[in-house]
């Protein structure tokens, strides 16, 4: 695209949104998608800012008679995300156009959204998907462009929309969101999980932190209670032992007993055999002293009876 002349292009006109719920709307779906590519600079989203791709169209807003001001929110792909912008100016990002357009419907915006604001994004914009919603309504569309005409994207059982371009379903979710309740536009990632707000993902760090610190908890406790069982079996082992010792150490008693009384029988019995052996050996003297007092007897004539 050739450069346009320099003019001052507006940043907004300072008319409000639809609603209430078109502002937080588009600040849901802004955050959502930086949420679901969280840590990626490479891209840009635009909510409620003026889009210009041409000096006729910038020149009509200029004069307050726009006849295109920018939709209500938009993403641009490969893009250096970093660098602040009040509006985008097509020749001043080298020609490149929104890749995923969300228009919010209303009584005054919807004829326009689905007719003109079509056509614009099929065959100047070539922007390559284009969501609305109504949330009056309930009316939910998507559109995939498709040489160089929009065909409608086909729903899932769930009525999601399958958005190539994010790599993500867009659906309606009733919750509340900065203290609104409303079925909101929410995407949900490629696997049908919703992608969660930042709110949402730091409760959900905080729920998984304290599931966690409850599992260390109930792990702790298991930890201590087989370390008091441990303890436990190891003081009803020492008893055991113990009382095993003890039985060793009576036993032993006993036998020192046994061996101390049949030392006793021993020492008895040598005595008694000692004084056997003595009494015979008195006897054998006694006996030794009658044979020799019966020879003397003979010699002197006389015959012992």
């Amino acid at each position: 695209m050739p450069p346009l002349p320099r003019i001052k292009l507006l940043e907004g006109d300072g008319e409000p949104l639809e609603s209430d719920w078109h502002v937080v709307q588009i600040h849901l779906l802004d955050e959502l998608v930086r949420q679901l590519w969280s840590g990626r600079t490479d891209f840009f989203c635009g909510g409620n800012m003026f889009i210009y791709y041409s000096l006729k169209q910038a020149r009509s807003v200029l004069r307050g008679k726009p006849l295109y001001k920018g939709p209500d929110f938009f993403v641009v792909k490969e893009v250096d995300g970093t660098k602040p912008r009040k509006y985008w100016a097509v020749w001043e990002e080298e020609g490149r156009y929104p890749d995923v357009i969300v228009e919010l419907l209303s009584p005054t915006t919807a004829k326009k959204d689905k007719e003109d604001n079509l056509r614009l994004y099929a065959r100047t914009f070539h922007t390559s998907e284009y969501f609305w919603y109504d949330v009056e309504t309930g009316e939910f569309a998507g559109f995939r462009l498709n040489n160089g005409e929009y065909v409608p994207i086909e729903p899932n059982e769930r009525g999601w929309l399958w958005s190539r371009e994010l790599g993500a379903w867009l659906g309606i979710w009733e919750g509340v969101y900065q203290g609104r309740r409303y079925p909101w536009l929410r995407l949900y990632d490629e696997n049908g999980a919703l992608v969660p707000t930042a709110a949402e993902a730091e409760r959900q760090r905080a729920e998984q932190a304290l599931q966690q610190a409850e599992a260390e908890r109930q792990r702790a406790e298991q930890a201590l209670q087989q370390a008091e069982a441990e303890r436990q079996r190891a003081e009803q082992a020492l008893q055991q032992a113990e009382a095993e010792r003890q039985r060793a150490e009576q036993a032993l008693q006993q036998a020192e007993a046994e061996r101390q009384r049949a030392e006793q029988a021993l020492q008895q019995a040598e005595a008694e055999r000692q004084r056997a052996e003595q009494a015979l050996q008195q006897a054998e003297a006694e006996r030794q002293r009658a044979e020799r007092l019966a020879q003397r007897l003979r010699e002197l004539g006389y015959e012992p009876e």
